[in-house]
């Protein structure tokens, strides 16, 4: 299970470090895609796979379903990690997630996510969300 947060730097070529605690879990190759919120996740191979049997098993008459799999799957591309523990992000998922110097990496469960620290900063201090109580119930209401 990812969880924490970690502040991180993307280099010139599109180079991030991704920490050490995240790098055990994730293995040799996994998926880098969109995301929701302007970041972008990353799948360990296994949870990929059964996302994307998630994705396949949606109606392709339902045009909101097949948005919804062009979305995650045309940006998605396989990694690994190179000697120096870094991944090469691709120019058009650098650009979907306005990723440029500073990066905040975080856990959420059976993924990671990938935020500029912009977006990030201005996603948790977004007042028109709504407030952390509501939420709550809102769970509640799903069984949490």
């Amino acid at each position: 299970m990812f969880m924490g947060e970690y502040k991180h730097s993307i280099d010139t070529k599109g180079r991030l470090i991704i920490p050490s605690k995240f790098r055990e879990q994730l293995g040799e190759t996994f998926v880098i895609t969109k995301g929701l919120d302007n970041c972008l996740f990353i799948y360990p191979e296994q949870e990929w796979q059964e996302f994307e049997k998630k994705l396949k098993s949606l109606p392709i008459a339902n045009k909101g379903a097949r948005k919804f799999s062009r979305f995650f799957l045309a940006g998605a591309n396989q990694c690994i990690v190179d000697k120096q523990g870094r991944i090469l992000i691709p120019n058009n998922l650098r650009e979907f997630a306005t990723l440029d110097k500073e990066i905040i990496l975080i856990g959420v469960s059976n993924r990671i996510e990938i935020w500029s620290k912009d977006n990030w900063d201005t996603y948790n201090n977004d007042d028109d969300d709504i407030e952390m109580d509501e939420i709550a119930e809102q769970m509640a209401d799903l069984g949490i």
